[in-house]
């Protein structure tokens, strides 16, 4: 079966402020990317918007109210020092939650084998009740709790490789032992969570923090070593992905020195992870990556990895 590849134009109109990193540039470079002749057999699909009922799932009512409630009609808002609301920032939030949602639809019907969701603003980061480094919903875990809530799955597993620690993930996460949280991610560094004794109600959350300027080697040990096999015996029913590309050596915002082809390979470790144990169930999200031509190289790498599952 084919891979699809979900995202929305809507997505372009979360605007952010002159020098902000978190750009429209950045779905620009990962979607034209995207459009090579290797490409050409992704199955296109555009987002529908996530309703307030499924961004309940994970994020309290009052916020939800408050985030849209805010959105400008002009100008920008900031939600936190990091955050901002444009007038296109609620439509595309839903949309980038929606796409997860979608994608999460698409492959437990049958219709491809897995899916990559081209979006933004990114997720990780959003807390229940609290909008924080450049997120205001948390996708990926909105995508974890509908395999949960619309399709009778139990078991539900995020691998996130972003560089930084996908605090928000862990703390939906945290308290629900049916849930598993495994991130790599620099450290110290924002959000300054993710310390290896973060563990969860059940050791269901596993932080494999590494060091500034650790390469690809570090990286792929702690993967094959400790992340995947821990992955391996939660034995999940879905496996999703926080594909953040911000630990490439490019990158501008951190000091880990990853390349492209080290998103192919982890990409497929985690493809054939998902084959021996949760029926080859994959669903990733954009988080970070900010080096634009890094970014584009990077995302590439993963989804032709997806592709070829």
């Amino acid at each position: 079966m084919a891979t699809a590849l979900f995202s929305h134009p809507s997505c372009y109109y979360h605007e952010t402020p002159i020098g902000h990193p978190e750009t429209a540039d950045r779905l620009r470079a990962v979607l034209h990317a995207l459009e090579g002749e290797e490409f050409q057999f992704l199955v296109r699909e555009e987002a529908r918007p996530a309703t307030r009922e499924e961004i309940a799932r994970i994020h309290d009512r009052a916020y939800i109210d408050q985030v849209l409630g805010a959105v400008p009609l002009e100008g920008q808002c900031h939600l936190d020092a990091d955050t901002v609301l444009s007038p296109g920032s609620g439509e595309a939030a839903l949309c980038a939650a929606g796409a997860v949602i979608g994608a999460v639809d698409a492959v437990m019907a049958g219709e491809v084998s897995n899916a990559f969701c081209a979006v933004r603003p990114p997720g990780h980061h959003a807390e229940r009740a609290q909008a924080m480094g450049f997120c205001i919903f948390n996708n990926v875990a909105i995508g974890a709790a509908h395999a949960r809530a619309g399709h009778g799955l139990k078991r539900i597993a995020v691998i996130d490789f972003d560089v930084h620690h996908g605090n928000g993930t862990q703390s939906a996460f945290e308290a629900d032992a049916d849930f598993y949280f495994a991130s790599t991610h620099q450290w110290p560094l924002y959000p300054g969570t993710g310390d290896a004794g973060e563990r969860g109600i059940a050791n269901n959350i596993l932080n494999a923090p590494l060091p500034a300027r650790a390469g690809s080697d570090d990286f792929r040990a702690m993967m094959a070593e400790v992340v995947l096999p821990a992955i391996e015996s939660f034995a999940p029913e879905f496996i999703l992905i926080s594909a953040g590309f911000d630990a490439h050596r490019l990158d501008p915002l951190a000091d880990l020195r990853l390349d492209s082809g080290d998103y192919g390979w982890v990409t497929e470790q985690i493809v054939r992870l998902a084959a021996r144990c949760a029926k080859g169930r994959v669903v990733s999200t954009l988080e970070g990556g900010y080096n634009l031509n890094a970014l584009a190289s990077s995302a590439q790498a993963h989804v032709r990895a997806l592709m070829e599952a």
